[in-house]
């Protein structure tokens, strides 16, 4: 297999993401390459609590969770097609509650919640660049899940599509979405060693 090189400076779209045909995960966000690392175990166990909780909950309604990986296209103005869209990422967790935002590839366009798992390399990429695409893009609900202080953020886009900070959640803490109140999953569940 011929090794892929990418230009690290160059602005890409999703029609080029769909070329790597290679092992490595990324991610595109304004059209620059993040690569992503394997995720580790306590990641992997918080991921697995938070997805099957979810799911159980939502089994029998219009909405489906997904884990990654699992493309989400955040496209600008609406854009539908792969060489115009510069924003693809896979979230931990997603959950999308409009059908018609998902085909074969994925979902395209703002997921109703999505969860990122931090892990020591992508912490900054989730608390900052993910934050701000997910807002601006209309994201309704952002968990961002700290496994090693065994904490979750959980943010909530306001009338003027900002991001509010609507409940921090520690260990002995049973955390909620705000979209599904019947969820609730117990911090230390999430966190357990």
């Amino acid at each position: 297999m011929e090794t892929l090189t990418l230009n690290l400076d160059k602005r890409y779209t999703y029609a080029d993401y769909l070329t790597w045909l290679d092992d490595k995960r990324r991610e595109l966000i304004d059209g620059f390459i993040n690569f992503m690392s394997g995720p580790l175990r306590r990641h992997q166990a918080a991921s697995m609590v938070i997805a099957s909780r979810i799911f159980n909950l939502l089994e029998n309604t219009k909405c489906e969770v997904y884990s990654a990986p699992f493309d989400v296209r955040l496209p600008k103005n609406g854009e539908k097609d792969d060489d115009k869209i510069y924003n693809v990422v896979q979230p931990d967790i997603v959950v999308v509650c409009d059908p018609d935002k998902l085909d074969e590839k994925g979902c395209i366009g703002a997921p109703d919640l999505i969860v990122e798992i931090l892990s020591p390399s992508t912490s900054k990429r989730d608390i900052k660049d993910k934050y701000r695409l997910y807002e601006k893009s209309g994201v309704k609900e952002y968990w961002i899940a700290y496994p090693e202080q065994k904490n979750i953020n959980v943010f909530i886009l306001n009338k003027k599509n900002k991001y509010e900070l609507s409940a921090m959640y520690v260990e002995g803490d049973i955390i909620s979405a705000s979209m599904f109140p019947d969820l609730k999953i117990e911090i230390d569940e999430i966190f357990k060693d």
